[in-house]
């Protein structure tokens, strides 16, 4: 082993040593590469150059527009999280199922889906839910251990369904790492992977997911019936329209922005950050109308004009004349005047305040980890930490699929220390780049990497999901229950890794199908 590969290693082993002291993740990130560069520059293994190339990263993270959907994304999720959408969600699939054994399973893994998709962060989703539907799990008397591997397993799920923030930051990386890869190879006319080929390569294995769950839970409620009773109705409760008509009420608002946030990244009609826009700004209205007592049918005129003004756009595209024009117009001055109202009313409520704070906070926890993965990214490549792991990996048995097992097991492994952001900033740039370039498909990779993670974070003992449900779930459940809940799920999710090892047309047969501009 010569020594820039010595020094390599030694950078990386440092980094993870000081990532579990627990310190602050950029900071880390920052100075173990300001001090590993000083090293490099006085042993002569790092040109001074490779410093002065970080402001131009950094420039470029500015003008990546893809990264504007982060904040637009967490304001959509945290917006519907803090006007109890998702409480109303659990407690009306609640009454919807809970006469089937196994109902409550059934509604929290349902929400938990429907959660992932409009937050797209795992601790937020397992929080909320372990909150929401733990204790009534059990004073219904659910076993302990299959409510609490059911929420945690359901807060994953953030992991793998799009629109998802670890799919976002994941695709930029793997965008990069694709044209990396090209131009490595000779390939002057690099194309390009968008992050709506991940969605659409996220989505059959992400809804194949929550089927094994439901099946899962569906076999527990027939083979083992006292794990998940039945919860009989209310005297009072009807099954008639007004129940329904509740039901739709409490389902219908979420599930169509969720699609129609989807559906145009997928479509192709809008970009990531344009969805994520429309996204927030549909939050805000759902908002501020579940919660005003007043102005109830200027938001809904408000939200018809959207609704008009998207199918508009679709119908006529962006090339508008005549009274064309002057309706668009109208309508867009309708949506604007509705977009003020909800702001005014979210905020008297309490509700935006808190998701404006809260949404600056993760989105500045996120970027700073971008700015110190950025640094050490230039430092490791400059000492040659690239040229390694290629070599590292290229030597290992088994060619490209030794490479990838040993990828997995590392990525598998770091999970249950790594936050998603960390392993996406600074281990995808540098695996990613020497896998496609010995042929893996980057959207299989990616969602693969994705499913990795998921698993990860749920497996005891340091699965992060666990540690974020023993917060919140009562004293009356042990810690060795939550994880005893949690292996069935792991096993689950096992398979479904193996499944898509075994089968990649799982991912990259809906992206190939749709053939999205970008790529």
């Amino acid at each position: 082993m010569g020594l820039p590969a010595l020094f390599v290693g030694l950078m990386f082993l440092a980094l993870l040593g000081f990532l579990l002291t627990g310190f602050p993740v950029a900071f880390v990130l920052a100075g173990v590469a300001l001090i590993f560069a000083i090293l490099g520059m006085s042993l002569g293994l790092l040109e001074p150059g490779f410093i002065l190339l970080l402001p131009d990263r950094i420039y470029g993270l500015m003008q990546n527009e893809l990264l504007l959907a982060i904040p637009l994304f967490i304001l959509m999720g945290v917006i519907l999280e803090k006007s109890r959408v998702a409480e109303d969600l659990l407690d009306s699939m609640g009454r919807l199922f809970g006469p089937m054994r196994g109902g409550l399973g059934y509604s929290v893994t349902i929400v938990g889906a429907l959660l992932a998709a409009s937050t797209g962060i795992v601790g937020a989703t397992v929080v909320t839910m372990g909150l929401m539907s733990l204790p009534v799990m059990l004073r219904r008397g659910y076993d302990p251990a299959l409510a609490s591997g059911s929420i945690a397993a359901a807060g994953t799920m953030g992991q793998i369904i799009p629109p998802s923030i670890v799919l976002i930051l994941l695709g930029d990386v793997l965008s990069s790492a694709y044209q990396q890869a090209q131009r490595d190879m000779g390939i002057i006319a690099t194309s390009a992977l968008s992050v709506g080929d991940l969605f659409a390569g996220a989505l059959i294995p992400g809804l194949g997911l929550v089927s094994l769950y439901l099946l899962y839970q569906g076999g527990m409620a027939l083979f083992f019936p006292h794990s998940s009773p039945a919860i009989p109705r209310e005297p009072d409760e009807k099954l008639d329209g007004r129940f329904f008509r509740q039901i739709l009420y409490a389902l219908l608002p979420p599930v169509i922005l969720i699609i129609t946030v989807l559906g145009s990244i997928l479509g192709g009609i809008a970009t990531p950050t344009e969805a994520a826009a429309l996204g927030a700004v549909g939050a805000l209205f759902l908002g501020a109308l579940r919660k005003a007592k007043t102005h109830q049918r200027l938001l809904l005129g408000a939200i018809i004009a959207l609704a008009a003004l998207f199918v508009q756009s679709l119908i006529l595209g962006p090339a508008l004349a005549g009274w064309h024009l002057f309706m668009a117009a109208i309508l867009s001055f309708l949506t604007i005047a509705g977009l003020f109202l909800a702001i005014w009313r979210t905020d008297r409520i309490g509700i935006l305040r808190p998701a404006l704070q809260s949404t600056v906070r993760i989105s500045v926890m996120i970027f700073t980890i971008l700015i110190g993965a950025a640094l050490f990214s230039l430092v490791f490549r400059g000492l040659g930490g690239d040229e390694v792991i290629e070599d590292l990996l290229s030597s290992l048995p088994g060619g490209v699929r030794g490479a990838l097992i040993a990828v997995m097991l590392v990525m598998f492994i770091l999970g249950f220390f790594l936050d998603f952001i960390e392993i996406i900033f600074v281990v995808v740039p540098i695996i990613a780049p020497i896998l496609i370039k010995m042929g893996v498909d980057p959207i299989w990779l990616g969602i693969m990497i994705a499913m990795n993670l998921q698993t990860s974070f749920l497996t005891p003992p340091f699965g992060f999901a666990l540690f974020y449900l023993r917060g919140v779930a009562p004293a009356s459940i042990a810690t060795k229950q939550i994880y005893r809940g949690a292996l069935p799920f792991v096993a689950i999710q096992l398979l479904a890794l193996g499944l898509l090892a075994l089968f990649p047309h799982l991912a990259t047969w809906l992206p190939t199908l749709l053939a999205t501009p970008a790529r």
